[in-house]
Parts: C-alpha cells; structure tokens; sequence
C-alpha cells in the first residue's frame, strides 16, 4: 500500500512542481522586467566604457519599453473589446432568436384564438346554437356554438347551401310579367307601396332608384334618419315577392367573412351566412334578389366590401367568383364550382348611410364604384288603388335597361357639353370626372330617361352626386369665389333653368365655408 501510495505522490509531485516552476518562473521574469536596480547596475557598469552617455542611453531604452509595453497593454485592450462585443453580438443574436420564436408561439397562439373566437360568431351570421341543433340533431356547445362532434362521413360541410339544393331541385319558374314597361314598373311599384305598405314615395326617386340598376350593382341611400333609405329597397322586394336580405352592419366588421362566412377548423362545417346563402340560392332562379347592407359605413366599408368591389368591378361577368374553400369534397353544393361560387347575375346590394359622427366617411374608391341617392324629405302622403305585386324576371329587367342605353343614348350635344365642363373644372379646380364616370353616366342617363325622366334631369343628378361631391374635398375657402364662376358657366352651357341639383349644391357647399 505504502508503495502505491509513494507512487502517486512523485508522479503528481512531477507535474505539480513543473507547474509551479512555470507559474514561478512567470512572476521571476515579471520581476525580472521590472528590476529597476538591476538596471542602474548594468548603467554604473558601462559608464566607465561609455561615460555621461550611458544615462542617455539608458533614459532612451527605457523609453522604448515603455512604448513596447504601452504597445503591448493596447493590444490586450482591443482584443478584449473585440472579444466583448463579440460576445455581446452573439447574446444578441441569442436574444434576438429567442424574440422570435417567442413572437412565432405568440403568432401560433393569437391563431388559435382568432378560430375561437370565428367559431363563436356563429349566432351573428344567420344561425344561433339553438338552431343548428334543432337543424341537425347535434348538441351544441353553448360558448362556441361548436357541435361536439367533428363532421360525420357523407354529411355536408355546407349545411345551408345543401338545404337550398333539395329545396330548389324541382323549382318550376312562375309566369314572369315580361310585357311590363320601365314607367310601369315605377308608377306600379309607388302604388303598391302606398297601397300595401303605407309607404310614400316621390316618383323621381323611384325613377332614380330604378335607374341606377343599369349603371352599378352597388346603390348607396344616404341622408338624413328617418326618411326611408332601408324601407325603399325593403318595400321593392316586397312588391317583386322576393324579400330583400337585410344584413346589419357591425362595427367589428373588417374582412369578407362578416359576409361570406369561413369554414371552422374545429368542426369543419363552413358557417354559413344568410347572405352567402341567399347568392347560392339566386343561382337557381331569374329573380330579382336585392341585398341591403343597412347602416353600412358603421364599419369601413373599403375593409369588408373590398373584395367585392374588385370583383364586380370585372368586364365579364364569368370573372365574378368568390373562393370560399381551397379544396373540393364531394358532397358540396352542386353549384360550387371547385370551392368558388360565381356571384349571380341577378343580385343588388343596396347600401344605407347616414353621415353623423357615429360613422365613417365613404371613401372616393367607393362612390366612384357606386350610384349615391340622397333622400333626405319625408314622402307626402296620397291615395292609391290597391296595387298587385309583380314578377319580374331580371333578365327582361336588364333587356329593358340594355335597350335604353340603345335608344336613350345621350346626345352629342350634351356630350359635348360635359366635356367642357370637365375641362373648365380641372382648369379651375384641379379635378377630373374619370372615365368611370363618364362610363356611368352613358348608362345612367338612358335608364332614367327610359323610366320617366328627362336627360338633363338624369346628367343633372349624376353630375351633382358623382362629380362636384368631389369638392369636399378640397379647401372650401379657396374654391368658394370660383363656385360662382362655376353656376354661371352651368346657366351658359345648360340654360338657367336647368342643372338645378347641381346649382344647390354647390350653393350649399358656400354656406360651409
């Protein structure tokens, strides 16, 4: 044992006195650089060789030493700065990394959220949990207003949709009234209003309603409250005998689901709203279906109307599709093409505005897509026999429209009377119509004249609701002395007793300034 142990201890006591003569030998040549009286020595020793230079001698070596070790500490320095912010670059880099994958959970996290809370909207989209239990026999959780149970095999994703292929499979057409006239459809319908509804209407703003079928799909009613902008389009869809789909705007509102739906992740069922099931079932038939977006700037209308006002907005009308679900099961609706539905034809959303501080202003992008109707008088009542509700099939209603723009087509006289205004205001005002306008204009004006109306009436309206909206704007208090200049050059073009929407308002827009 004695043996063993005599062993380990000259082995280690090898490595550990090599050890501490390298660690003494570092503070002996350390002490060794700074024996200052070793180097007095060495200068006493020459300066019988070399004399009083000697000093001078020694005094330069040991400026040289200084700059080498002056040299050497600043050398040590930068390496250890570089070494620091090395090491400091590369915690931030860690701490960087470490942002993002927390920011990716959080992504992954808010996701999640985001299909909750999709999920439990169920009951603002056309169908509350009592409901789709009554409807398919599931039990409903009443937070989310999920089914408990995931889609069984066979069973639709589209529940509503499907419905509207088993109601609609024997669908017999009625008899549309397609002797009807364009005048007769407007004094029929203000009669049946009157009639069967209480409702009142001035003729020029049935005229102007109807007219605007030809030139948009999209139709905002703005004005003051309370003066019939939601019950006009309501009262239509009665008279046609196919109810107007009311949607009501919410504030939250901003992407397309509030008016499609979105398919849920957890249940794969697609939620299905009453408006996306009202474009399915306006696939199977020729009626009019009129859509009214109520109260519809409550939320930014460019936010969730936006798709829709692209695709609209397409020369041809195979081009109108919405993509609903990216892949394709077998048992979806019949007229699903691939996911898509293609917009019917024969659909118009009609949209209600107030402007007050409760709501968002309407954009440019908007209005120019649109035809604005202001009603902003109470109807005055009359007397009118008792009126029948029509049929009306949409394609006889779009044959009349087309045969005004042929035979109503606005006069080269006018034409060219509105390009001299469009020069005079981008001259005097720095604003343009747009051909869009124009385009409008062309289909608006026959239409109008077409149910009852005069073409200056007709380029009056639009002129005042699409072009000198426009100066809104603009600062007011600078354009108020050319707003005379203005009326006048409308009396010179278009004669003093006409163009009289134009001339009050821009009389209005000078009392703001």
């Amino acid at each position: 044992m004695d043996g063993i142990l005599n062993f380990f201890f000259e082995f280690f006591g090898q490595f550990l006195g090599g050890l501490w003569t390298a660690i003494s030998n570092i503070f002996k040549g350390i002490g060794d650089m700074f024996n200052f009286p070793k180097y007095v020595e060495i200068v006493n020793a020459h300066t019988t060789e070399l004399g009083g230079v000697a000093w001078l001698y020694a005094v330069i070596g040991m400026l040289l030493i200084i700059a080498v070790l002056v040299l050497l500490v600043f050398l040590v320095v930068m390496g250890l700065k570089k070494f620091i912010r090395f090491r400091k670059k590369v915690n931030d880099t860690n701490d960087l990394v470490e942002e993002v994958q927390a920011l990716n959970r959080e992504v992954m996290r808010l996701n999640l959220e985001k299909d909750k809370i999709l999920s439990m909207k169920v009951s603002q989209i056309g169908l509350n949990p009592n409901e789709i239990a009554e409807l398919t026999g599931d039990e409903i959780d009443t937070l989310t207003g999920n089914t408990d149970k995931p889609l069984e095999e066979g069973e639709s994703r589209f529940f509503k949709l499907s419905q509207v292929d088993a109601l609609w499979a024997d669908y017999v057409p009625p008899v549309y009234d397609n002797e009807i006239t364009l005048p007769e459809i407007c004094e029929r319908f203000r009669n049946f209003a009157c009639s069967r509804l209480g409702l009142y209407y001035d003729i020029k703003i049935i005229r102007l309603f109807l007219a605007s079928f030809a030139s948009t799909r999209l139709i905002i009613l703005q004005g003051i409250s309370g003066t019939g902008k939601t019950s006009l389009p309501y009262a239509f869809g009665k008279f046609l005998q196919n109810d107007a789909i009311i949607t009501s705007i919410q504030p939250s509102w901003r992407d397309r689901s509030e008016l499609f739906g979105y398919f849920n992740e957890f249940t794969k069922r697609y939620n299905e709203t009453e408006l996306l099931r009202a474009m399915y079932e306006a696939t199977y038939n020729e009626n009019i279906y009129l859509t009214i977006l109520d109260e519809m700037n409550i939320a930014r209308v460019e936010y969730y109307f936006a798709e829709m006002l692209s695709i609209l907005e397409m020369p041809s009308r195979d081009e109108w599709i919405v993509d609903l679900v990216p892949n394709v099961w077998e048992n979806d609706p019949k007229h699903l093409d691939a996911g898509k539905l293609h917009l019917p034809q024969n659909m118009w959303y009609i949209g209600t505005a107030n402007n007050d501080d409760s709501t968002f202003a309407i954009t440019d992008k908007v209005y120019d897509r649109a035809m604005p109707i202001d009603i902003n008088t109470k109807g005055v009542p009359f007397d009118a026999p008792f009126t029948e509700p029509l049929n009306l099939s949409y394609k006889h209603l779009e044959e009349m429209l087309d045969y005004c723009k042929e035979h109503n087509k606005v006069s080269e006289e006018n034409l060219h009377k509105i390009e001299l205004l469009d020069d005079y205001v981008i001259e005097h005002f720095r604003l343009a119509f747009g051909n869009r306008i124009v385009k409008q204009l062309r289909e608006y004006v026959p239409a109008f004249v077409g149910c009852g109306g005069t073409e200056l009436d007709g380029l009056d309206y639009v002129l005042a609701r699409k072009v000198l909206r426009k100066f809104e704007s603009l600062n007011l208090s600078f354009i108020r002395d050319e707003i005379d200049g203005l009326v006048d050059y409308l009396d010179f073009l278009f004669g003093e007793e006409n163009m009289i929407e134009c001339k009050e308002y821009l009389r209005r827009l000078q009392k703001l300034v």
